[in-house]
């Protein structure tokens, strides 16, 4: 994800992209799940798509957050 828009191309837009894809980590939700909430919400995605939206964003999402996250002490 080196290029400058990595969501150039897609079919849905960023938000609704990066929506799925931190719901899918924050909660315990599969990928149909998002597709069927989508769904309801009048966005119609298949769950193989959900899938390889976590599949390609979501360690680019881990490398940003994790230097903004505090570190635990050991008690």
């Amino acid at each position: 994800m080196t290029e400058q828009n990595p969501f150039k191309g897609r079919h849905f837009q960023a938000e609704i992209i990066l929506l799925c894809v931190r719901w899918y980590l924050r909660y315990a939700l599969s990928s149909r799940d998002l597709a069927e909430m989508m769904s309801e919400r009048g966005l119609h995605v298949d769950h193989t798509t959900v899938y390889r939206w976590v599949q390609r964003y979501a360690p680019e999402l881990e490398k940003r957050c994790r230097p903004s996250l505090k570190a635990c002490s050991d008690s």
